[in-house]
């Protein structure tokens, strides 16, 4: 298949293939999906703001599971709106150049995320295995760090695989995805070795370590929970069961990016769409309805919208 170009603006064009699976049942899909949209737009910026406006949750953890939260709010935004309008679409194309930033925010967000859930198993350990130091070591000026590395470096890691992407020879406009993923290597005409080594490299470093850094956080909590009295082995299953049940979704998910797509296969339409469709809701209503104090602060919202 040749490519599309556009000789005015040299813009390369790519087909989405992903989408001829979904039929007649466009319309449907369509509707599903913005409807899970504005929800998971509404339910995050909830409880942000719930976090904002309550002093008492100005908290190092209850700040990790704003800007988990916020992770969600912006990769939703840059995802949905193009996934929308290819539900109605006869034809489904991207310019390169937006299908290069889909790929580079879907991936950043999706690392900063590890990170972010990396910080947040830190913050339990200290409160349950160190308490006594939580103060000192879990101070206003450590947040910011954290948060500021969690965003930046997957960001820096991303561009230079964006750049070394950008230099690779496409040999074909078709991407059988939904959007523009791991998928997107399937159009170069040769693998690229450096791009090889970086991926593997950012791999290990966005993803691996943190999440081998969270096994070990947990395992500690574990050790220490079970050794201790009853009380604090509640205190780390209330705090904890959050965390660890959005860690193993996400993880999942990018164990089918990594393993399903980036060796060979193509991206199955019901499997992403699904994942499109669960995960999004899965960290607001986590988080909203398992964390003790932000369950609290929404019901007494709930109960004053209920008034009004």
């Amino acid at each position: 298949m040749t490519l599309s170009v556009d000789d005015e603006f040299n813009v390369t064009y790519i087909t989405l293939g992903g989408y001829v699976e979904m039929g007649k049942y466009r319309y449907f899909y369509f509707s599903i999906m913005l409807t899970v949209y504005i929800l998971t737009i509404c339910f995050n910026c909830t409880i942000v703001y719930l976090i904002w406006i309550h002093k008492n949750l100005h908290e190092p953890m209850y700040v990790f599971i704003a800007a988990l939260l916020l992770n969600s709010i912006v990769y939703n935004t840059a995802m949905y709106p193009k996934m929308l309008s290819d539900f109605l679409s006869e034809e489904q194309l991207i310019s390169y150049s937006a299908c290069l930033f889909q790929f580079f925010v879907y991936y950043t967000l999706s690392a900063s995320d590890f990170f972010l859930l990396s910080a947040m198993s830190y913050d339990r350990y200290v409160a349950i295995c160190k308490p006594l130091r939580y103060a000192a070591i879990m101070r206003r000026s450590t947040v910011t760090t954290i948060l500021v590395l969690a965003w930046l470096v997957p960001a820096g890691e991303m561009a230079v695989s964006v750049i070394l992407v950008t230099n690779s020879k496409l040999c074909n406009s078709a991407l059988r995805a939904l959007f523009c993923n791991n998928s997107l290597y399937k159009l170069f005409c040769e693998s690229s070795r450096a791009l090889s080594v970086f991926d593997v490299l950012a791999l290990l470093s966005m993803a691996l370590f943190p999440l081998l850094f969270i096994l070990f956080t947990y395992t500690r909590i574990l050790i220490i929970s079970y050794r201790s009295g009853r009380n604090v082995r509640k205190k780390a299953a209330q705090t904890c069961l959050p965390h660890l049940i959005v860690l193993i979704c996400f993880s999942s998910l990018c164990g089918y990016d990594v393993i399903v797509i980036r060796l060979g296969s193509d991206s199955d339409f019901m499997t992403t769409l699904q994942a499109f469709l669960y995960y999004p809701l899965l960290n607001p209503v986590i988080y909203g309805l398992k964390v003790k104090e932000i369950s609290k602060h929404l019901k007494k919202l709930l109960c004053e919208a209920k008034v009004m």
